[in-house]
């Protein structure tokens, strides 16, 4: 398996609904919602991909580090790598069925975990969508991490304690995703939370409690007031609200006001080993991949998965090494020009 076979596959698989591009940028896809792009002008989408490539890399190889450690501790686990799989759902809608969506998640979740990281399932307006992602995580005896919908806080307890029963080491909500259309359409409506909401659903579950789509250091602090265990800076692969700024750009202040108090995620463009250790001197504890890995699923399944991760891997031990990063638990901000 490479990297031409997967994306060849891949590109027959997608239909059209993603072109595989040279580079991912959100440029081709805009507007494609449903779909792979960002919504409205695709504005949102390529200030990720542009925030990142805006961030250079001091080059030094003047120094002792000559075997990066990569490992990362996140909710209990030792991960092999600072890189955990976001959720996605709605495949039939958004990929034009590349995959089912049981396949879909079979291969994140289990191909993650060969790699040794982390995948998260998702939620959507056909509950399948969710009993699905669960169905999947339980194969691999817990390990995965489900995403809820912003749905109604009892219902969000509900589906919390369904993951904490299956050994899910924790669960989260995708606030990003409180104006969804199709969500309040079928009579599942979603929405924003108050910090008393967020407190209630801690209160009443067990696991850790992850909040997707913060972009204010305003929302990071109320997320840490609530108790929430921990947050992912992203602003759903720009397809929530268009003309956000990219992720890179706000995660600095994000990290500022709550770095230490709880984990911090963060997602968005992230298209590279060296990307990743980016984000980890811009403030996060860890990143989501999205499109990335969905590409390397429709493309290999559970095996595509874990060739891309191992790829993502290659290229952040060679940014470590040639930045003088010892590990990723402790990358300095000076790595960044």
């Amino acid at each position: 398996m490479d990297i031409i076979s997967i994306k060849t596959a891949a590109k027959e698989k997608f239909q059209g609904a993603c072109r595989l591009c040279p580079v991912c940028n959100g440029i081709v896809c805009a507007g494609e919602v449903p779909g792979m792009g960002g919504l409205g002008t695709g504005a949102a989408f390529r200030h990720n991909v542009e925030a990142l490539a805006d961030c250079r890399l001091n080059l030094r190889t003047i120094h002792s580090v000559k075997n990066p450690d990569m490992s990362c501790r996140i909710f209990g686990l030792e991960l092999t790598l600072p890189i955990i799989a976001a959720a996605i759902g709605g495949i039939a809608m958004n990929m034009k069925g590349a995959l089912t969506e049981e396949e879909y998640d079979t291969a994140i979740v289990s191909g993650c975990r060969k790699a040794g990281t982390i995948g998260m399932t998702g939620d959507g307006p056909n509950p399948a969508v969710f009993s699905t992602g669960m169905a999947a995580i339980g194969k691999e005896q817990g390990w995965g991490i489900p995403i809820i919908k912003p749905r109604e806080t009892d219902k969000i307890v509900e589906l919390a304690k369904q993951a904490a029963a299956a050994g899910c080491p924790a669960f989260g909500i995708d606030i990003d995703a409180a104006a969804l259309v199709n969500m309040t359409n079928a009579g599942q409506p979603v929405g924003p939370k108050t910090i008393h909401e967020l407190e209630y659903i801690k209160n009443r579950t067990t696991i850790p409690f992850i909040v997707k789509g913060i972009m204010t250091p305003d929302d990071a602090e109320a997320c840490w007031q609530a108790g929430v265990d921990a947050i992912v800076v992203s602003n759903h692969g720009g397809r929530a609200l268009d003309y956000t700024p990219g992720t890179a750009e706000v995660l600095p202040y994000i990290a500022e006001a709550v770095k230490g108090k709880m984990t911090v995620l963060v997602d968005g463009g992230i298209r590279s080993g060296a990307d990743v250790l980016k984000m980890l001197a811009l403030g996060a504890d860890a990143v989501l991949l999205g499109r990335p890995l969905a590409i390397a699923a429709v493309g290999g399944g559970a095996d595509g998965v874990d060739f891309m991760i191992n790829k993502y891997r290659a290229e952040l031990s060679a940014a470590m090494t040639l930045t003088g990063t010892a590990q990723t638990n402790d990358v300095p901000v000076e790595i960044l020009w």
